[in-house]
């Protein structure tokens, strides 16, 4: 293929996906901007009860790993017929590992939920808020396997109209719930969790009817996975879902720490957050876009094209990224105003937020090869990495410069882009080593 053409295919699978992302977090923006009209404790209860709500469902979003390094492969190999095999095992999956899990969690948060917060006003918003939201935790799993199987097999496309229907249903209904319009009851920050759970749902249904018209040749809903596929699958998925709750319990602690330093850096942080995933959503589209090239490049038995494409990726997507946070970089103060109405609350957050804007587009590049390195199916060497670097490195080091220390929310913000740029730097090393070529899907 031409350079011109390869751009072209990386752009035709990665921006339906990025497309999706991007909506999804601006809609979670639209939530946060709706829920900061209830003052700091329930912005600081509901970001700290959706850091919980993503720890408590990450193991099973593994699942996409699995599905989409699983199907794509089938699609290099071409085994047409097979490639939706993979899914309907995802599916079983979800539905086996999740509703115990949902039990399990939905009783046990007023246990451990205080651990996290210290402050009873954003205990009180927060707990309630992370109880509806577990409501939707056997959908997500169910939808991060259709994700990695659209995704996998070069339809991004559906995938991205699932989550534009998926997250403008929960814009609506949050609306509704929070505020009691329509004659609805005014549930103000658990109204935001129902809103989430019920749309998870919506977009299963909508994965469903998609996947019926479009994957039946393939295999959905026709059969599952034999013993070995069923194994082969575990072996991916489970590192992936162990990854992706492990940080996802270190972004909770995270939060929890950063609450010891006061609900007001609480407050800010949930804003910080989000806006930085509006911009490095983005790359996971590119990332989970180079994981289908690579895959599919592996399948065909081509290592060299696999390594390219990953390359490729990661250039698009660095400048992308770097064009997304220049306004975060140049006018903090314009993007944060819509979020915080506090003047002390925006001034606490204006530094870290250009650090964060420094730090993306290195950022973006880890991003890219991390998720390559899981189409690829390295997802242990991608465990090790980012829950060793997370847990030994990051959290004791944020906890000493935070609460310790007492230099603030900028001296935490500073110590997480440090932290990121090792990550991004030494994936980038592992990935130019080419280990991952060896794994067998």
């Amino acid at each position: 293929m031409s350079p011109s053409s390869r751009r072209s295919r990386i752009l035709d699978l990665a921006l339906p996906i990025i497309g999706g992302m991007v909506s999804q977090n601006v809609l979670n923006l639209v939530d946060t901007l709706m829920v900061s009209r209830l003052g700091d404790a329930a912005l600081a209860g509901v970001g700290l009860g959706s850091f919980a709500n993503f720890m408590c469902t990450a193991f099973i979003t593994g699942l996409s790993a699995g599905v989409q390094a699983m199907s794509a492969r089938r699609l290099g190999e071409g085994r047409a017929s097979e490639q939706a095999v993979p899914l309907n095992g995802g599916l079983l999956l979800a539905l086996v590992l999740g509703v115990p899990m949902f039990i399990a969690l939905f009783a046990s948060v007023p246990a451990w939920f205080p651990l996290l917060a210290s402050d009873a006003a954003v205990r009180a918003e927060g707990e309630p808020y992370l109880q509806a939201r577990l409501a939707g935790l056997v959908a997500i799993g169910m939808n991060f396997s259709f994700r990695g199987y659209f995704n996998g097999v070069n339809q991004s496309r559906l995938y991205m109209r699932t989550l534009v229907v998926m997250h403008v249903t929960n814009v609506v209904v949050s609306y509704v719930l929070i505020f009691g319009s329509l004659g609805a009851p005014a549930l103000g920050a658990t109204g935001a969790g129902l809103g989430s759970a019920i749309a998870t749902w919506v977009g299963t249904l909508t994965y469903v009817t998609l996947s019926l018209r479009h994957a039946r040749a393939a295999g959905f809903l026709r059969g599952l996975p034999d013993l070995s596929t069923t194994k082969t699958m575990l072996r991916l998925s489970v590192p992936a879902g162990l990854q992706q709750l492990f940080f996802a319990a270190g972004m909770t602690a995270l939060f929890a720490i950063i609450g010891r330093v006061g609900t007001r850096e609480l407050a800010a942080s949930n804003v910080l957050i989000n806006l930085l995933l509006v911009a490095l959503l983005p790359a996971m589209g590119f990332g989970l876009a180079s994981a289908s090239l690579v895959a599919q490049a592996l399948g065909r038995g081509d290592q060299g094209d696999a390594r390219r494409w990953a390359w490729e990726v990661v250039r698009i997507a660095v400048v992308a990224i770097s064009a997304l946070a220049l306004p975060a970089l140049l006018v903090p103060d314009l993007v944060l105003g819509l979020f915080l109405t506090d003047t002390e609350t925006l001034a606490l957050a204006r530094w870290p937020l250009r650090i964060i804007a420094l730090g993306m587009p290195l950022e973006a590049l880890g991003i890219v090869l991390m998720l390559s390195m899981q189409g690829a199916g390295d997802t242990r060497t991608v465990l090790l990495v980012s829950v060793g670097l997370q847990w030994i490195v990051l959290l004791p080091a944020v906890y000493l410069v935070g609460p310790v220390l007492g230099y603030g929310l900028l001296g935490i913000w500073l110590t997480q882009a440090v932290y990121r740029l090792v990550q991004s730097g030494l994936f980038a090393v592992l990935w130019s080593r080419g280990h991952w070529a060896a794994v067998r899907v």
